[in-house]
């Protein structure tokens, strides 16, 4: 995937590929053209012909070098905003085109992370954990242990990359 994202840089450098600015509205901000992994790849540009168009080419140029197939049936187009020929892109790489909000790597996208419904896996994980500890014959001190250990840290991953409204935490609390 090195050889990919270096291929990717190259076209962001060139001006093929846009990407965005991160923070957004920062003077000489960063461009982010792409975000790589393990085996998973979101790549960021403009609804554009010519930059799809250059798209395609430098992942037909990736298969070729590295030997490796792109499985375009997990591909997909997102397109944010109000994209007038999304059709006719969606035609240059023949992905399919999703809409949002959607998730990605379990997290949403597309969506505030201060939206309640953004939060509801997460309760109702622990609400389902909670439920099948409460038919069980233990301790206060036992349920305490299980709590602390094992449901403290299902809404981790949320909480590690989202700050969470302050209703949800309470909610949570309350559980």
């Amino acid at each position: 995937m090195d050889a990919l994202s270096k291929m990717m840089d190259r076209a962001a450098a060139g001006g093929f590929l846009r990407g965005f600015s991160a923070p957004i509205g920062v003077p000489n901000a960063r461009r982010v053209s792409h975000l790589l992994f393990a085996d998973d790849t979101l790549i960021f540009c403009d609804a554009d012909m010519d930059q799809l168009t250059y798209l395609k080419q430098v992942l037909q140029w990736f298969q070729i070098v590295s030997g490796l197939k792109i499985n375009l049936g997990k591909c997909e187009s997102f397109p944010v905003g109000d994209v007038a020929n999304i059709d006719a892109l969606s035609y240059v790489l023949r992905r399919k085109v999703g809409s949002l909000p959607t998730t990605y790597l379990g997290l949403p996208l597309g969506v505030s992370h201060k939206d309640t419904m953004v939060w509801n896996p997460v309760i109702e994980r622990v609400e389902k954990g909670l439920a099948g500890w409460q038919k069980r014959y233990l301790s206060e001190g036992g349920k305490e242990v299980l709590i602390k250990s094992i449901l403290s840290s299902m809404p981790t991953y949320y909480l590690s990359l989202l700050q969470a409204p302050v209703r949800i935490t309470e909610k949570l609390e309350r559980l």
